[in-house]
């Protein structure tokens, strides 16, 4: 369904639309960089109804059906990476702050007025954001396969770098899936591939769905801008949970162990042969620690 959040308008997905799961506590899942709502893995969304919680995904801005800002123009991530390497902070035409407050409006229009925050990748910066800029309304923080964006962590070799900025060779369906299952294949767990044909066809039903490459481009020079996050951490006081892959070669562990010490007692838990993706079997591992955390958090809570 579509909503106006934060003035602008975001599609969203409710598992308690209906009015069916009135009283649950709420979780409220962001999704990464380019990536949207359909790519939660149903799997990791039943498991969370099937626990008594009710699941709002949104896509965010810039992909999607929510609002696109295509009148921003197309970044030049060559020279805001140069900017970026040498000291400066490039300018971006949004920050991961707005699309915090997007995360927000959401809740406030579906009237939620605390939620458990889950976020991957980008989206746990996002959710990061959300629990500064709202500590009120969080009931528990879930860092996933993120960082806290602080400078001097390592980076992304340069065959990954390549693979995440690289082009399809057409518009086509095909070569865009082609290019989506190579990037794919490069940050993917290698202890729980996915079948090509099956990675295919979620790669299609995305495409079919929305394809605004240019959009990922001015997100991603968004997260490039976010620089003063890492300092702002300490300031985070709600219960906080730290998943990583191991071997997570877009994103490398050390960058979630710099979350995790800058949060104030948060719980860093790494998964082996996990890289920077969600397969059936990454999600198991996820659960056992993402429900019981949500759990204790909302005892407290109520406490």
């Amino acid at each position: 369904m579509k909503i106006k959040a934060n003035g602008i308008d975001i599609e969203v997905e409710d598992t308690g639309a209906d009015g069916s799961q009135a009283g649950r506590p709420v979780v409220l899942l962001i999704m990464g960089l380019g990536m949207q709502l359909v790519h939660w893995p149903p799997a990791l969304v039943q498991a969370l109804v099937d626990a008594g919680y009710r699941v709002i995904r949104h896509d965010n801005r810039d992909v999607g059906l929510s609002r696109h800002f295509d009148e921003l123009g197309v970044p030049n991530l060559m020279w805001a990476g140069l900017q970026h390497k040498l000291g400066f902070t490039p300018n971006a035409p949004y920050s991961v702050g707005d699309m915090a407050q997007d995360a927000i409006g959401v809740l406030d229009v579906l009237k939620v007025e605390r939620a458990h925050i889950v976020g991957v990748s980008m989206g746990g910066m996002i959710a990061q954001r959300v629990a500064l800029a709202a500590p009120r309304r969080v009931l528990s923080l879930a860092s996933v396969m993120s960082s806290s964006g602080a400078r001097g962590l390592p980076t992304a070799d340069s065959k990954v770098l390549k693979a995440l900025l690289s082009r399809p060779a057409s518009h086509s369906p095909q070569d865009v899936a082609d290019h989506y299952i190579r990037l794919f294949t490069a940050i993917g767990s290698p202890d729980f591939t996915v079948p090509e044909a099956e990675m295919r066809e979620r790669i299609m039903a995305g495409i079919q769905r929305s394809f605004r490459p240019v959009g990922t481009l001015r997100q991603l020079l968004a997260v490039m801008a976010d620089e003063g996050r890492a300092d702002e951490l300490r300031r985070i006081a709600c219960p906080t949970l730290v998943l990583h892959g191991k071997a997570d070669p877009l994103v490398p562990y050390a960058c979630a162990e710099d979350t995790a010490r800058r949060i104030p007692g948060a719980k860093m838990v790494g998964i082996e042969g996990m890289g920077h993706d969600l397969p059936p079997g990454v999600v198991t591992h996820l659960l056992a620690h993402l429900i019981p955390h949500l759990n204790e958090a909302g005892r407290k809570a109520a406490a």
